[in-house]
Formats: structure tokens, C-alpha cells, sequence
């Protein structure tokens, strides 16, 4: 079963092209096949109702002429479905089919008066009769009959193979004339990423195809609205945010209790950077404008680790790639500082790992620091989760980091996932497909 399974094609266009060319085909056989049985069945009452008549008439002939004449008419009254012969005789099994027992019936009701003295069925050629006659004067004649079938001329074949590839070219526009939109869509629904910028869908062709078209532009409008219109609400929010809290900052330098100040800037810090991370979340769902360049990774990694190393922090940089890369730099800068920035606050031991292969390019951050659970490597990526027993805002985190980070390697065509160390420690890994790759 999961051999048929393998051989079952997996679009949806290849399976109905298969679908009605195999029906085709077999309707075409089943129609061959019964003109091919009514032609045999008429062939086969010509024959029982005329063959018998001629033999008859031809043994009439043979017993009228005279005996030294008879071996000369032999070759004229000889025809394709029979001959006769003036020596020898009958052996053999009587007929045992009933089709030939009712051929030799038919042959030995039409002889009479002649006598037949035998009737035997031989074996080559198939359903063939060998009977043998005896004359008004005693002379024998043996009766060598034999069904002849229907031959079918090569035009025919050739004719029914050009009907069938009619057919299955027909089959392939019609199907492709139903799947085509559906590849379309599929694929503007495909390109329809965090950065909803979509392509515009044709909206021409048969109707239903076109009603899909523009039902699908619509909803690609209605989507880029709700988030601009999203973005823009928290844009407003932190703007307005910004004058209470800087108020709030400032009522804070007029506190008497030092330790009661240093808890509300550190609130009030929390806070701003709460808002910031939050509309620049949202800026990452709303879209990724940069265009890919090519870049020397190399260059763009080691500039980094020289970064950190210059404040204080060491980063170590294991493996190069070696080759340019298209992708947008920025971004991926982005991603990598917050993979980063992450790692060095649970981890003394921080590494970037690339590794590149024939289709991807692997950028790894990895960190000797406490890991997480293995039922939340996939929950920490979600916006505003964080993992209480050792990833919480007490470390001064707000949520965000991971999640704009999967954002924009979504945005980007890349894929970013969190795997525990066996070790110990975190790795976050970023998976940068080639192009023609996924």
C-alpha cells in the first residue's frame, strides 16, 4: 500500500490529468472491445447461415463431374473458410465445444442426402472441422472447414491511439485551465508573509476565477489596513506615553528618599522600554521595506563580535561561509544582536556557529546559561512570553526580543528555532535558505 501511495502523483494536477486520461482510455478500450464482439457475432451468423450452403453446393458440384475431373475443380470451389480434398480420411475427437458442435450441425443438416461418414475437430487451426463425405458413387471427399476471424486493418490501432492523445491533450488544457488559478493563488497567498507585500492577483479569466481573484485582493487590502491601522494606534499610544512618563521622571528627581527614586526610574525605565519594544514589534508585522542586498557575511559577523569584544563582552565567531550572500543585512543584523543580547544574559560562554551547506546557511548563537523548558522552546517566541523559573523581567527583559526576532526571519524568508544544548545551554538557530530552497 504505501508503494501505491509513492506512485500517486501529488498535485492536484497531475492526479485529475490522470484521472480522466486513464478514463478516457478506458472507455475508449471498452468501446473497442464491444465493436470488436458484435463485429465477431455478425461475422459468426454470416458464417453459420452461407458457409453451409456453399459446401453443400460445391459436394453437389464434386458429385456431378465426372471422377477424373474432380481434382481440377478442387482449386476453384476452394475458398478462404474452406477446402476439400479427394484422398484419405477422418480421424479424430468429435466436436467438443458448443460452438463448433452447432458449425458442425449447421454444415452436415446442409449435406443431406449425401452421407457423412465422419466428423472430427482438429486441433490447428482452432475450432476447425474435418468431415468427411461420401459421394452418390462411393467416392470420398473430406471437408476441411475452419472459422476465419475478424482481422482489424492498422489504420483502426492507429486511429483509436491518435483519438486517445486528442483526448488527453484536451484533458490537460481543461485541467490546467482549473488548477492554473489555483496555482496563482497559491502562490500570492504564499508571498503573503509579515511584510504584506503580496502581489496583485489578475483578476480576468472565467468567472469563478475571477471572483477569487478579487475576493483575495480584497482581503490582502483589508489585512494591510487592520495592521498600518494597528501600528499607528500604538505609535499614538508610545508617543503620547512619552510626556507622562518623562513627567513622571522628572517628579521622580524631586523624591527625599533615594531608594524610593531609584525604584521608580527603574519602573520608569521598564516602562519606556516596554512601549519602545512594543511599537517596534509592531513595525516588524507591519513590514520589512529593506531590500535584499549581496553582502559578505563574513564581514557583517566579524564586524559584530568586534563590537561586543570593544565593550567588553566576548562573543567568539566559529567558521565562515566563504561566499557572498542576498539577504537584508539589516535585518539580520537586528535578529543576531537580539539572539545575542539574549544569550550573554543567562550565559558566560557565548559563540556565533555558521556552518553553510548547498542549499542554507546556519547562523547559531549559543549559550552555556540555564536553557528552557522543552515544552516552551516554541512559546518564547510568541510575543510578550517569558519563561518565569529563569528568563523573567527581573533580568530586564520584556518579552519582545525573541519575538521580533522570528518576526523578522519570517519577513526575511528565513527561520529561526530554539533548541536546548545537551550540554547545557541554548541554542538559537537561523536558517537562511538559498534561493530556489525551503
Amino acid at each position: 500500500m504505501p508503494t501505491m501511495r509513492r506512485l500517486i502523483p501529488r498535485s492536484l494536477f497531475s492526479r485529475v490529468t490522470l484521472i480522466i486520461v486513464v478514463g478516457l482510455a478506458i472507455a475508449q478500450l471498452l468501446t473497442f472491445a464491444a465493436i470488436r464482439y458484435e463485429r465477431s457475432m455478425a461475422l459468426r451468423e454470416l458464417m453459420m447461415s452461407g458457409i453451409e450452403r456453399d459446401i453443400a453446393s460445391s459436394i453437389a458440384i464434386l458429385d456431378r463431374l465426372p471422377a477424373a475431373e474432380r481434382a481440377s475443380w478442387l482449386g476453384r470451389l476452394e475458398r478462404r473458410n474452406y477446402r476439400f480434398m479427394l484422398d484419405g480420411s477422418v480421424t479424430g475427437p468429435a466436436p467438443a465445444t458448443p460452438l463448433v458442435q452447432e458449425f458442425a450441425a449447421a454444415i452436415v443438416n446442409a449435406l443431406h442426402p449425401f452421407e457423412v461418414v465422419k466428423v472430427a475437430q482438429v486441433a490447428e487451426p482452432t475450432e476447425g472441422l474435418r468431415i468427411q463425405v461420401k459421394l452418390a458413387d462411393g467416392s470420398p471427399v473430406i471437408v476441411d472447414a475452419r472459422r476465419v476471424g475478424m482481422p482489424v486493418s492498422n489504420w483502426v490501432m492507429w486511429l483509436l491511439a491518435i483519438q486517445l492523445v486528442v483526448l488527453a491533450v484536451c484533458a490537460w488544457f481543461a485541467v490546467r485551465l482549473v488548477t492554473r488559478p489555483l496555482a496563482r493563488l497559491a502562490a500570492a497567498a504564499d508571498d503573503l508573509g509579515p511584510d504584506l507585500k503580496a502581489r496583485t492577483l489578475g483578476e480576468e479569466g472565467p468567472t469563478e476565477v475571477a471572483h477569487a481573484a478579487r475576493a483575495f485582493n480584497a482581503m490582502q487590502r483589508r489585512i494591510a489596513g487592520y495592521m498600518a491601522e494597528r501600528v499607528e494606534i500604538l505609535a499614538a499610544i508610545s508617543h503620547d506615553l512619552q510626556t507622562p512618563i518623562t513627567r513622571m521622571r522628572l517628579r521622580t528627581e524631586l523624591m527625599d528618599n533615594e531608594k524610593d527614586q531609584l525604584k521608580f526610574r527603574q519602573d520608569l525605565d521598564a516602562m519606556n522600554a516596554l512601549v519602545r519594544e512594543g511599537v517596534t514589534y509592531a513595525r516588524t508585522l507591519h513590514g520589512a521595506t529593506e531590500p535584499p542586498l549581496r553582502i559578505d557575511a563574513d564581514a557583517l559577523l566579524e564586524s559584530m563580535v568586534a563590537d561586543y569584544e570593544d565593550s567588553g563582552q566576548a562573543v567568539q565567531l566559529e567558521g565562515r561561509i566563504d561566499a557572498p550572500i542576498v539577504t537584508r543585512p539589516n535585518a539580520l543584523r537586528r535578529i543576531l544582536v537580539n539572539l545575542i543580547d539574549n544569550a550573554l544574559k543567562f550565559g558566560s560562554d557565548v559563540r556565533v556557529r555558521v556552518h553553510a551547506e548547498a542549499d542554507r546557511l546556519v547562523v547559531a548563537v549559543l549559550d552555556n546559561g540555564p536553557g528552557i523548558p522543552p515544552d516552551e522552546l516554541e512559546a518564547v517566541l510568541k510575543p510578550f512570553y517569558r519563561v518565569e523559573s529563569s528568563r523573567n523581567r527581573s533580568t530586564g527583559g520584556t518579552g519582545l526580543g525573541l519575538a521580533i526576532a522570528h518576526q523578522l526571519a519570517m519577513a526575511m524568508g528565513a527561520e529561526l528555532s530554539l533548541h536546548n544544548r545537551s550540554e547545557g545551554g541554548l541554542e538559537a538557530r537561523v536558517t537562511l535558505f538559498k534561493p530556489g530552497a525551503a
